[in-house]
């Protein structure tokens, strides 16, 4: 497997072009600041005298209607959120450049057929594996997230250098790019977040809260041993693989692990996991998201009050306010915030 990095990165393929970022959120906010910073012309598209468009202002940026913006670039990052991703395709199909480059942070419309993109443009995605604000921080520090590089239409023959260049621009040749395609990027990335991130990291943790109350334990001791120290855990895996964690956890903790943790995940959670996947990959899921939306999203919101006002969230608020680690003290989210003005660091300049 071929990993890019910096030293890979001989041509910048966005010479003389203009960078739209369209979508001022998590990612696009990162991707956009640390362009700018690599030296890059970047105008960001929002809707005019919206909070994107106050906020990009803020931070010294160009901004134009999306259409607009569109219509001067030589590549367009569509970064705003899925679903809202094929309205804004149609408004500024028609404005795209012969020859330009259309890039995702995310497979989904593509994959998925919700965005039909002209032939005469490229298709293109840099994914970073993680969120945007630590996109922003690593690039900041001099390092960088590793990104995924996908090409799904080469119409100018230069496709997977303009997302080459665009991954080097935000920092991703310091931490690695690399390829993969527009199914596997979505498929996978749609896989982690309801089996392992997300949806099965929350039911564990729920099901073993509701295991240790039913039992007659006390709820604050319920969520320190199901929720809390899930961190402490995380981190180590994070830093250092499973290796790490068995440095670090103690023998009683790791001869349970071993013995008992293929109890609660066995053969039968594997083989749901397998369904879940193949629902994902018939396009069963994206149907079902795409139809939630489209009704204005009653089970979503339904099924998001029944979790967010389940028990572990009202013990978990009562504790967490007793962390003072978790919340800094005024004067220090002041001097926090102030830090980050853009007229106090000269690299956030308008280009």
């Amino acid at each position: 497997m071929k990993i890019w990095t910096e030293a890979d990165h001989q041509t910048d393929a966005l010479t003389g072009h203009t960078v739209a970022v369209i979508g001022y959120g998590s990612q696009g906010r990162a991707h956009a600041r640390n362009m700018r910073d690599s030296g890059q012309d970047v105008v960001i598209g929002a809707r005019r005298d919206g909070q994107s468009w106050r906020k990009a202002q803020a931070d010294g940026f160009r901004v134009a209607e999306p259409v607009q913006a569109a219509a001067e670039s030589g590549l367009v990052a569509l970064l705003t959120p899925d679903m809202a991703q094929p309205q804004v395709y149609g408004q500024i199909e028609a404005s795209l450049k012969a020859g330009s480059a259309l890039l995702f942070a995310h497979g989904f419309n593509i994959h998925f057929g919700c965005i039909s993109p002209r032939a005469d443009i490229d298709v293109i995605m840099v994914a970073p594996k993680g969120p945007g604000d630590l996109v922003r921080r690593q690039y900041e520090e001099g390092r960088g997230v590793p990104c995924l590089r996908a090409v799904a239409q080469d119409a100018s023959g230069q496709a997977g250098a303009r997302a080459l260049s665009y991954a080097h621009a935000i920092g991703g040749t310091r931490g690695g790019v690399i390829d993969t395609s527009f199914a596997e990027e979505t498929e996978t990335d749609l896989f982690g977040e309801q089996v392992v991130l997300c949806g099965g990291t929350a039911e564990l943790v729920i099901q073993g809260f509701e295991t240790l109350v039913e039992a007659g334990y006390q709820p604050e001791v319920a969520y320190f041993e199901c929720l809390h120290e899930l961190k402490l855990i995380v981190d180590l895996l994070h830093e250092g693989g499973m290796a790490k964690m068995y440095e670090f956890i103690s023998d009683t903790a790791a001869f349970g692990d071993l013995t008992r943790g293929p109890r609660i995940i066995d053969a039968s959670t594997r083989q749901r996991m397998r369904e879940v996947l193949g629902e994902i990959q018939a396009g069963e899921f994206a149907r079902d998201w795409i139809l939630e939306n489209q009704a204005g999203l009653p089970r979503h919101r339904a099924l998001m009050r029944a979790r967010t006002g389940h028990d572990i969230e009202k013990v978990g608020k009562a504790l967490r306010g007793r962390m003072s680690w978790l919340n800094p003290r005024p004067d220090t989210a002041a001097a926090a915030a102030s830090a980050d003005k853009p007229a106090d660091k000269p690299a956030e300049k308008a280009a």
